[in-house]
C-alpha cells in the first residue's frame, strides 16, 4: 500500500498522499462512476459515464484508454490476487456486459452477458469469485473468468454496491430502499470416491482427481458450475447446471490419470446424490432413485418408503452393478440396477448415516444417528458387534475382517472380534485400503498411514497365522515381520515361516525353514531336533541345548556352544556327558585366532599344552614377558620350541630373554653369537673368559664394530688379534688417508709406521734377503717405504703447526732441522699426499733468516717465488726476497752439519740429501729435535755372525798390554744397559770415545782415518772385524735390530761420549737423552711411535 487517496467528481479528480501537503486536481472529460486501485496501489481505474475506462498511475498520469462504446461504466474492480501473471481488472457496464483486461488494456476472453445492469462488482478475498450487484434485485456469485455460479441473494430493490470482506467469505449488500443486508457464503464440499481415486469440486468449475496412493493429480476444467460428482473404477460422472458429462480413462492402468469425454447428457437433472456405474448414472431425489443410461434415456426408477441417506455402489458385472441404500427410517437396501426390486438386508431403529460392506460381501458395517458402528453377518443376519462414537465407517478393499471407523477425534481399527486399536485423527474416514485411511478433514481428502501391528498381535494370540499373515501383507514394521515369522516357525507352520522371512530377507532363517522342511520330506519328523534349531537361531541357547540333550545329540550342543564363543557352557556340557575337552579349548583357541583375540588364543593354546602354537602367536606380536614365560615353562629337552623363542627374542631385540633362553638351553656358542650381533662386547669377553675356546670368534667382529664406529687404532689391533693382517692394513691405510684429510699429520705418520710395523711382522723371521719370494720383497719394499712416510709425516707436523699455530714448543733451531730434514726428502722424491713444499720453504725461509742461514733463506725465498703461494703470504714472500738480498750471501757455521766420519762441514742445503757430501755418510738425527747425533754406521766383516758380533762387543776391552781389564766394566755410578740388551740404549757420558789412548789405540777411528773417501758411487759404511769390535766399548755401541733375517742389524758407534744418546726399542729411532727423558714425563711414551715407556 502506497498511502494514496482519490477524489473523485463530475469534472475531475484529486490524489492526496503523505508526502503532499496540497491535492493535485486532475481533469477529466466526462463524469466519473467507479474508481479501484490495483492490489499494489502504483495504478487505479476510472470507469466513465461515456463509457470509457481510464487506467492511471498514482501521479494522475493516464497509461491507458479503453473505450467500450456510449453505455456508462457504473462499475469496476481490480483483482486482489497477487498470484496471477498480471493485474486483472473487471468492468461492467449498463450494456450488461462483464468484461476482464489487463493493465495495459488488453482484454481477457470475451465479453460476458449479464442480462441486468451492473451498479456494483466486488472481488473475494482471494480472486477466485466475484460479487454482482445490479438492476435485477439480486446478488450473483460469478468465477475470476466470468463464469456464473448462482444466485447469493435476492432484495426488493436494486442493488447499488455490494462488498466482500476481505479474507472471508461474508458480503454486505446496499439497496436503493437504504437496506443493509450481511450473508455469509458457504462453499460445500463436492467429491467422490471410488478406492484409492478421489474427485473433489475446485473453484467451483473444476474437478481435480487426485491418487491418493500415488499422490498423483489430475484437473478437468469444465467452465461451468460444478454440481455433483461421481466416481466408479475408470469412469468420472460431472454433472453441470445444464448437463452431465460422463469421462473416463485413456488406459485400464489403476495409476492413470488422463481422462477422456465418453458422453454428454444434455438434461437438467436434479438430484441430492449422484452416482456412477459402468453403464449407468443414479440419481438420487428425496425417496426416490432414477436410473439412466449414458445417452440420457431413463431406464428404471426406485419408489422407496423413506428419505434415502446414504446410496454407494458395491460393484458387479456390467450394467447389472449392486447398490446399497441407507434410508432415514432405518432400513437397509440392496438394488441391482437391472432389478426393480430393491432386497432389505436389515432394518435397525434408528436413522442410518453411513453404512459399507466387507471385500467378500459377508459382512455390513452401518453407522446410526446414535453415533454406533454396527456390524452384521449378511448372511444370518446376526449383529456380530457394535461399538460407540463412530460417525463414519468403512472396510478394508484387500482385507475381509479389518474395517476403521472415526469419531470425536480418533480412528480406530478393528479386526475380527478383537478389541480396536485407537489413535488420533481428525475428519471423517471414507475409505480404507490396505494400511492407509483416507480421511476428509474440512475441504482436504488426506491419507493416513496406520500401523496394522495391534491387529497381527491379536491373531498371533490366536495362533491365527494365515490371518495375521493377510493382516502383516496390509503392512506392518519389519519387527512385526520378525515376530510372525518367529512365531509360525516354532508352531511348526514352515509355509508362513519362509514367506514371512522372506519379506524381511533373513536367508539364515530361510536356509532354517528349508533344512526343516527337506528333513520331514525325508522322514524325519525329530521335533526336539527341530524346536533346538529354532531356539538356537532365536538366540535361545540354553532351550536350545537342553532339547539338543534331550534329543540325544550332545555334540551339537557343544558346537553350538563353541560357534558362540561360550566355552564355559560348551565345556560344562562335556563333563557331564563325559566328552573329552581338549578339543574344545583347541577350538576355542582356533575361534580366538580367527577373532584376532591372540593373546587369548596364545593362553588356550598353552591350557592345552601346545607350546609351539603359543610361541608362534606371542611372538609375532612382541608379546615377550609372554614368551619367556613360556620358555621358562617348556622342558629342556624342547629345544624347538626354546629356539623359536629365541628367534623371536632376537628379531625384537630383548637380549636379556634371549641369553635366559639359551642358557636354559647349554647353547654357549649360540649365546656368543646373540651377544657379538647385539653388539653386547662386555658380555661376550665375560663369556669368552668362563669358556676360553670361543675366544678366538670374538675379535674379528669386535674389530669390525670398532672400525664401523670410529675406533680405528683398537680395531686394528683386534684385526690382528684375528689374524686378520689385511683387514688391519685396509683400516690402517683408511686411518692414515683421513688423519692426512685433516691435517693430523701426527697421526698419519703414527699410522705409517704402524703400518711399517704390520709389514715387518709378514715378513718370515728365519729367511734372508735373497731368500725372499717376489711378493715378500714387496712387502719388505713397502715396510722402508712406509717407514720412511712416517719419519718424513712425524717432522712435518711441527713444521705445519709452526706455520699455522702462532705457539710451538720447539726451539727454532730444532724446526730449522726438521724443515731441511723435510725438504731433504721432497727435493729427491715427490711429495706425500697433504705434505706442502710451499709450507716447507716457507717455513725454511722464515727459520733460516731468523737463525743466521741467509744462503739458504735466499734459495728458500727464490724456489717460493716459482710456485702457487697464498695470497695471505705473497706479500711476505715478495718482501722476504727483497730484504734477504741485503744479508751476506752466506749461511751461518755454527748451523751447518759436521760429518762424524769425515769430520767434513756440510752446507745446509746438500744437493745429495740427508748425507755426507764427502763420505755420503747418512746424517743420523734425535727424532725429537732433529740435530745430527754423533753416530757413525759400520758393519761387521763377512765371516762374523750377528751374535758373535753381539758377543765380542759385550767383552771387556782388552788393556794397553794386550790384556783384558776386567776394572774397565767398573763404573762410579750405573750406566745404561748395553745397546745388545732389550730396553732403550743409552750412552755417553763424557769425553770421546777411547780418549784415553791415541787414534792409534782405537782400531775403529784407525780404520776411519784411513779410508778413502770421495768420488765414490754409492755409501758403504765401515766394515770392521773382531778386534776392532772387543775394543769397542759397549755402553758406545748401538744396534738397531727388527728382528727378520732378511734385515741385518744395524751397528752404529757413538763418536762423542760426552752427548747421551737413547735408543727406543720399539721404533729403532735415536734420541738425545733430556730430549727423551722430557717426553717421558710429558707423555709417558715415544714421541714417534707412542710406545708407552717406563723410565725405571
Amino acid at each position: 500500500m502506497t498511502g494514496h487517496v482519490v477524489s473523485c467528481t463530475a469534472s475531475d479528480f484529486g490524489i492526496w498522499s503523505p508526502e503532499q501537503k496540497s491535492v493535485v486536481k486532475h481533469k477529466v472529460t466526462s463524469r466519473i462512476c467507479a474508481v479501484s486501485w490495483t492490489a499494489d496501489g502504483q495504478y487505479f481505474a476510472l470507469g466513465l459515464f461515456n463509457g470509457h475506462v481510464s487506467i492511471r498511475n498514482k501521479s494522475g498520469d493516464e497509461k491507458v484508454r479503453i473505450e467500450r462504446g456510449d453505455s456508462p461504466v457504473w462499475s469496476l474492480a481490480w483483482s486482489p490476487s497477487s498470484d496471477g501473471e498480471y493485474d486483472v481488472l473487471a468492468v461492467a457496464d449498463w450494456s450488461q456486459r462483464l468484461s476482464f483486461f489487463q493493465l495495459n488494456g488488453r482484454q481477457i476472453g470475451k465479453d460476458r452477458q449479464l442480462g441486468f445492469d451492473p451498479c456494483s462488482v466486488s472481488f473475494f478475498g482471494t480472486g477466485e469469485y466475484i460479487a454482482i450487484g445490479g438492476s435485477d434485485r439480486k446478488v450473483t456469485l460469478w468465477t475470476g473468468e466470468g463464469i456464473r455460479l448462482g444466485q447469493i441473494c435476492e432484495r426488493e430493490n436494486w442493488v447499488w454496491c455490494c462488498k466482500v470482506k476481505p479474507r472471508q467469505n461474508y458480503i454486505a449488500v446496499g439497496c436503493q430502499d437504504g437496506t443493509v443486508a450481511v450473508y455469509q457464503i458457504v462453499f460445500n464440499t463436492v467429491h467422490g470416491l471410488y478406492h484409492d481415486r478421489y474427485a473433489y469440486r475446485e473453484n467451483m468449475t473444476d474437478v481435480v482427481i487426485q491418487h491418493l496412493s500415488t499422490n498423483q493429480r489430475a484437473r478437468i476444467k469444465c467452465r461451468d458450475y460444478v454440481k455433483k460428482i461421481a466416481v466408479h473404477k475408470d469412469k468420472l460422472a460431472v454433472q453441470l447446471p445444464e448437463k452431465v458429462i460422463i469421462y473416463e480413462l485413456f488406459n485400464d492402468d489403476s495409476s492413470d490419470m488422463h481422462y477422456r469425454i465418453k458422453e454428454k447428457i444434455q438434461k437438467k437433472l436434479e438430484c441430492n446424490l449422484l452416482v456412477v456405474t459402468h453403464q449407468h448414472i443414479i440419481l438420487c431425489l428425496e425417496k426416490k432413485l432414477q436410473s439412466f443410461n449414458f445417452v440420457g434415456e431413463k431406464e428404471r426408477e426406485w419408489n422407496l418408503e423413506a428419505l434415502i441417506r446414504y446410496i454407494k455402489v458395491i460393484g458387479g458385472p456390467k450394467g447389472r452393478e449392486g447398490l446399497l441404500v441407507g434410508l432415514k427410517n432405518g432400513q437397509v437396501l440392496q438394488i441391482f440396477i437391472n432389478n426393480p426390486f430393491p432386497i432389505p438386508l436389515i432394518k435397525l431403529q434408528a436413522s442410518v448415516r453411513c453404512l459399507d460392506l466387507s471385500l467378500r460381501r459377508r459382512k455390513l458395517a452401518i453407522v446410526d444417528e446414535h453415533n454406533t458402528c454396527l456390524t452384521y453377518d449378511i448372511k444370518t443376519r446376526q449383529l456380530l458387534y457394535q461399538e460407540p462414537n463412530a460417525n463414519s465407517v468403512a472396510w478394508n478393499t484387500e482385507l475381509e475382517d479389518i474395517l476403521c471407523y472415526s469419531g470425536n477425534g480418533m480412528l480406530n481399527i478393528k479386526a475380527s472380534n478383537f478389541p480396536a486399536h485407537h489413535q488420533r485423527m481428525q475428519g471423517f474416514v471414507v475409505g480404507f485400503k490396505g494400511s492407509q485411511v483416507f480421511c476428509l478433514h474440512i475441504y482436504a481428502m488426506t491419507s493416513v498411514d496406520v500401523p496394522q501391528s495391534a491387529s497381527l498381535e491379536r491373531y498371533l494370540e490366536k495362533k491365527d497365522f494365515d490371518s495375521a499373515y493377510q493382516v502383516a501383507c496390509l503392512g506392518v514394521t519389519e519387527t512385526d515381520w520378525r515376530r510372525l515369522a518367529i512365531d509360525a516357525l516354532e508352531a511348526l507352520r514352515l509355509d508362513i515361516a519362509e514367506k514371512s522371512f522372506a519379506r524381511i530377507r533373513d536367508m539364515h532363517y530361510i536356509d532354517l525353514v528349508r533344512n526343516i522342511s527337506r528333513m520331514q520330506a525325508e522322514g524325519k519328523n525329530d521335533q526336539d531336533s527341530f524346536l533346538a534349531d529354532i531356539h538356537a537361531y532365536a538366540g535361545r541357547y540354553q532351550e536350545a541345548a537342553k532339547l539338543h540333550i534331550k534329543a540325544g545329540n550332545q555334540q551339537k550342543a557343544i558346537d553350538m556352544f563353541t560357534e558362540l564363543n561360550m566355552w564355559e557352557y560348551a565345556t560344562k556340557i562335556a563333563q557331564e556327558t563325559h566328552t573329552n575337552t581338549d578339543n574344545i579349548l583347541k577350538r576355542k583357541a582356533q575361534m580366538q585366532q580367527d577373532r584376532n583375540d591372540l593373546l587369548a588364543a596364545a593362553n588356550t593354546y598353552l591350557e592345552v599344552g601346545d607350546y609351539m602354537k603359543a610361541i608362534d602367536i606371542l611372538g609375532p606380536n612382541g608379546w615377550l614377558d609372554n614368551l619367556i614365560e613360556v620358555a621358562r615353562k617348556v622342558s629342556n629337552s624342547d629345544t624347538k620350541a626354546l629356539s623359536r623363542c629365541v628367534y623371536f627374542f632376537r628379531k625384537h631385540n630383548h637380549h636379556a630373554y634371549a641369553a635366559e633362553t639359551l642358557v636354559k638351553m647349554g647353547d654357549i656358542a649360540h649365546l656368543l653369537n646373540l651377544h657379538i650381533e647385539l653388539q653386547h662386547w662386555e658380555d661376550a669377553f665375560k663369556l669368552a673368559e668362563t669358556h676360553p675356546e670361543f675366544t678366538e670368534q670374538i675379535y674379528l667382529p669386535y674389530a669390525n664394530w670398532l672400525a664401523t664406529n670410529g675406533h680405528y687404532v683398537e680395531a686394528q689391533e683386534n684385526y690382528r688379534k684375528a689374524g686378520r693382517i689385511d683387514e688391519a692394513l685396509r683400516v690402517l691405510e683408511q686411518l692414515t688417508e683421513n688423519a692426512v684429510t685433516e691435517r693430523r699429520y701426527d697421526d698419519a705418520a703414527y699410522y705409517y709406521w704402524t703400518m711399517s710395523s704390520e709389514q715387518l711382522d709378514k715378513l718370515p723371521v728365519d729367511i734372508t734377503a735373497d731368500q725372499l719370494t717376489p711378493e715378500q720383497q714387496r712387502v719388505l719394499k713397502r715396510f722402508q717405504e712406509t717407514y720412511q712416510l712416517a719419519e718424513i709425516y712425524h717432522a712435518y707436523f711441527y713444521v705445519s703447526r709452526y706455520i699455522d699455530e702462532p705457539f710451538t714448543a720447539h726451539v727454532p733451531e730444532a724446526l730449522f732441522n726438521m724443515a731441511r730434514f723435510v725438504w731433504n726428502y721432497l727435493n729427491h722424491q715427490q711429495p706425500p699426499p697433504g705434505i706442502s713444499k710451499v709450507y716447507t720453504l716457507f717455513a725454511l725461509a722464515k727459520l733460516a733468516r731468523a737463525l743466521g742461514a741467509y744462503k739458504l733463506a735466499r734459495y728458500a725465498y727464490d724456489k717460493l717465488q716459482t710456485m702457487n703461494v697464498p695470497p695471505i703470504w705473497q706479500e711476505t714472500v715478495d718482501v722476504g726476497t727483497l730484504t734477504i738480498r741485503s744479508q751476506p750471501g752466506l749461511d751461518k757455521e755454527t748451523l751447518q752439519p759436521i760429518c762424524y766420519q769425515c769430520s767434513a762441514i756440510n752446507p745446509l742445503l746438500n744437493p745429495k740429501g740427508d748425507s755426507c757430501t764427502n763420505c755420503l755418510e747418512p746424517f743420523v738425527h734425535s727424532f725429537y729435535s732433529f740435530i745430527s747425533l754423533p753416530l757413525v754406521q759400520f758393519t761387521v766383516e763377512s765371516g762374523i755372525s750377528d751374535d758373535e758380533a753381539s758377543r765380542l762387543i759385550n767383552m771387556d776391552p782388552p788393556s794397553l798390554d794386550g790384556k783384558r781389564d776386567g776394572s774397565s766394566i767398573k763404573h762410579d755410578r750405573p750406566r745404561a744397559s748395553s745397546a745388545t740388551k732389550d730396553g732403550q740404549s743409552s750412552a755417553g757420558k763424557g769425553g770421546m770415545v777411547g780418549a784415553s789412548g791415541s787414534v792409534k789405540d782405537d782400531p775403529f777411528r784407525r780404520q776411519l782415518a784411513g779410508l778413502e773417501r770421495g768420488g765414490g758411487t754409492g755409501y758403504t759404511p765401515v766394515k770392521v772385524g773382531r778386534k776392532a769390535l772387543m775394543t769397542m766399548e759397549r755402553h758406545a755401541v748401538f744396534i738397531r735390530r727388527w728382528g727378520k733375517k732378511c734385515l741385518r742389524p744395524e751397528y752404529y758407534r757413538m763418536m762423542l761420549t760426552d752427548v747421551p744418546v737413547v735408543l727406543c726399542k720399539t721404533c729403532q729411532h735415536f734420541f738425545l737423552e733430556d730430549e727423551w727423558v722430557y717426553q717421558i714425563l710429558s707423555k709417558g711414551c715415544c714421541s714417534f711411535c707412542r710406545a708407552k715407556v717406563d723410565l725405571e
